[in-house]
């Protein structure tokens, strides 16, 4: 009941972003595609790059940094509310020394849960080799700090991962007839790509991490590059949609399934498709003018190709959901790490982000 009372008594402070400030020293782990890389692949010989303008238009210095937004992404913003500064990319030579206590970011533009996917972007980072990236880091991180600190700094660590939908977009539905979709129906497909996320999100759990943000597939069919390929008026493509929604249940009982085994809410799911379909459904509740159009693109719904300078720009990234063909813009953003931070179980499971730290500093505090 103790505990209890004191997350009640926290919650308002912390719904208003007031954390307190000890959770400026817990670090932060990121892992997974483009959603959440900030900067992985500007270091490798891929197609897959975000280091270009526009990109980073809205950065103070107006710079592209591999971060697929005008601006901030999803993981910028929560470091926000941890009272930290951003994580940086695990390939950052700037990565090194104190830097490291704050964390990383090993996310690559891209990946999949499978290996296979994002095979036609070349040199990226996947996910298995992500969580390699991950030991090597603890190995580094020993040497400067013990094994005994290094360890208990990733047990209290926060971690995000978000992966999926690359499984479906850049490889399930690349082409028609692909060799997935060839090998797979769809529920089958469905069941083998979760089978593999339980060993990735087993193998974070073996490798520390206690506290696990994941994020589900998002309204992939509803996004500006498929509606340019597959709708008329702006419709969401039924099949991706069809895809998604038979996903993300199926995710959400997998995590129920590892807490479960692990401990409750050591796995926190995101609906990351019922935040997008807020937005989808009506876009002026939120202050967006649109919801299908990108603002950086060309063709229909500023979805065809890739976003680059010679792109039809929007003028308000703010009135806009969609940046590019695929990704939030950094208002978006906000929004939805709103929802990480106070939404209800529809939103985000077993409790929100705002909970999970109260618990956890009331941990913490009863430990000292």
């Amino acid at each position: 009941m103790a505990s209890s009372w004191l997350v009640l008594a926290l919650l308002p402070a912390l719904c208003l972003g007031t954390l307190p400030t000890s959770h400026a020293a817990r670090a932060f782990f990121v892992f997974g595609d483009s959603l959440v890389d900030n900067g992985n692949n500007n270091y490798l010989v891929t197609a897959a790059r975000a280091d270009s303008p526009p990109y980073g238009i809205d950065t103070p210095d107006h710079r592209a940094t591999g971060r697929f937004s005008n601006g901030k992404n999803v993981p910028d913003i929560i470091s926000e509310h941890l009272g930290a500064e951003p994580v940086l990319p695990y390939l950052s030579p700037e990565l090194d020394g104190d830097k490291m206590l704050v964390g990383a970011n090993f996310a690559s533009a891209g990946v999949g849960i499978l290996n296979d996917t994002g095979i036609q972007f070349a040199n990226i980072i996947h996910i298995s080799k992500q969580l390699l990236y991950f030991q090597q880091y603890q190995k580094r991180l020993s040497s400067l700090i013990g094994a005994e600190q290094t360890a208990r700094l990733v047990h209290g660590s926060l971690v995000l991962i978000t992966l999926g939908g690359n499984d479906f977009v850049n490889n399930y539905y690349l082409v028609p007839y692909s060799a997935r979709s060839r090998e797979f129906s769809l529920p089958d497909y469905i069941n083998y790509i979760l089978s593999e996320y339980r060993q990735i999100l087993t193998r974070l759990y073996d490798l520390g991490a206690r506290r696990v943000l994941v994020q589900g597939v998002g309204p992939i069919g509803c996004v500006p590059a498929e509606l340019a390929l597959h709708s008329l008026d702006g419709s969401c493509d039924r099949e991706l949609q069809r895809a998604a929604e038979m996903y993300n249940p199926r995710l959400m009982a997998l995590l129920e399934d590892l807490n479960a085994r692990y401990g409750s809410g050591v796995f926190v799911g995101v609906n990351m498709q019922r935040i997008h379909n807020d937005f989808i459904e009506d876009p002026k509740a939120y202050g967006f003018e649109t919801a299908t159009q990108a603002c950086c693109g060309q063709g229909r719904f500023n979805g065809m190709g890739l976003c680059t300078v010679v792109s039809s720009l929007c003028a308000d990234r703010d009135a806009y959901v969609f940046w590019d063909a695929f990704h939030p813009t950094e208002r978006a953003n906000r929004l939805i790490v709103q929802q990480f931070m106070s939404g209800s179980v529809d939103y985000i499971a077993p409790m929100n982000l705002s909970t999970v730290l109260a618990v956890d500093l009331h941990k913490e505090q009863m430990r000292t």
